[in-house]
């Protein structure tokens, strides 16, 4: 038993295993976060793909439970895809995003820097723990917020900023 748990097959079949459902898990990934922003074809074909792989990958775990490698190798690829998954998600940036900044004391110059980089920004005089405050509203691409926590970092290194995904309903200015 133990020389037929250590032949070549029996790792490269964990392999493939492995790495056919981190490819499954990404997509899986890929394609809950298209449903969430709307993208419909891309999600079918994703779904669709998946699909599949994930019949073949089961159907092979399932056909040798006495290979623990299969089981292992399945395991690790499901984390692993969801890393992986989670990570691409996050690159390409698909979407739009929300953005709130409260400023006790520059949030007039956060908002000016945004608007010298073409963001739309809106002023909101707002009420603080503290006193008076700006409250910035601001509506962009999601693969634009990282460059705009920086801008309003170095503007205002005190800002408190919050992120959340949106879908536009209408109208509006993207940068």
């Amino acid at each position: 038993m133990k020389e037929l748990l250590m032949t070549i097959p029996v790792w490269l079949g964990a392999l493939l295993i492995f790495t056919a459902r981190v490819i499954s898990v990404t997509m899986d990934t890929l394609r809950f976060m298209m449903t969430m922003r709307g993208k419909r074809l891309f999600a079918w074909i994703l779904g669709f793909l998946e699909s599949v792989l994930f019949v073949l990958i089961i159907g092979t775990v399932l056909s040798n439970m006495n290979n623990i490698f299969n089981v292992l190798a399945y395991a690790a690829g499901f984390a692993t895809g969801n890393v992986i998954g989670i990570t691409l998600e996050k690159r390409l940036a698909v979407g739009f995003a929300h953005i709130k900044v409260i400023s006790q004391n520059r949030g007039r110059e956060v908002a000016d820097a945004l608007r010298q980089k073409d963001y739309a920004v809106t002023e909101i005089a707002a009420r603080g723990m503290e006193g008076e405050v700006i409250l910035l509203d601001i509506n962009l691409r999601r693969k634009n917020i990282k460059n705009v926590e920086d801008l309003i970092k170095e503007v205002d290194p005190s800002a408190f900023i919050t992120v959340e995904d949106v879908t536009p309903i209408r109208r509006g200015y993207w940068h």
